[in-house]
């Protein structure tokens, strides 16, 4: 099979819809901005996590071969002290396997936040120019698992042009 190349694109809020929700600062002072609800989602016998991620940069262009999704909980990162971030999603066949000819890769600013929808694969955290730091948000249980990895055929994900 032929290495899929993806070209990272700028955020585009419509086109990530399928996979969840970016987290934006409200622009009027004072105001906010409510993401409760993309929690909802979640096992009865799960409980809130919260954590912190310690990420180590890499250099574009790079190869991604392994995947994740969490089937039974959205997953939510905020950043700390990141300058930019990749997110590449794809969706599912009927089978619930993952369509990688089908990748979205955005380059993600150090503003804005993602919540991936339950079910959604995604490339682990990735991010650009340096260490970073992320608060991560979700829901874990004892069982059902909601940590799925599948190796997937090689994609290129390159900077924009």
């Amino acid at each position: 099979m032929t290495n899929l190349v993806v070209t990272l694109g700028q955020p585009d809020a419509e086109a990530f819809a399928p996979y969840g929700r970016f987290l934006l600062p409200p622009a009027e002072p004072g105001s906010r901005l409510f993401y409760s609800d993309a929690l909802d989602a979640r096992t009865e016998i799960s409980a809130p996590v919260l954590h912190i991620n310690h990420v180590i940069p890499v250099t574009l262009p790079i190869v991604a071969v392994k995947i994740e999704r969490h089937p039974y909980a959205a997953q939510c990162f905020i950043p700390l002290d990141v300058s930019r971030y990749i997110v590449m999603v794809m969706p599912s066949d009927a089978n619930g396997d993952p369509c990688p000819d089908q990748a979205l890769s955005i380059l993600m600013p150090a503003t804005t936040g993602v919540i991936y929808n339950p079910g959604t694969w995604h490339l682990g955290m990735t991010v650009v120019d340096r260490p970073a730091h992320f608060t991560v948000l979700m829901w874990r249980g004892n069982s059902p698992q909601d940590d799925e990895f599948r190796t997937i055929p090689a994609i290129t994900i390159i900077a924009p042009t």
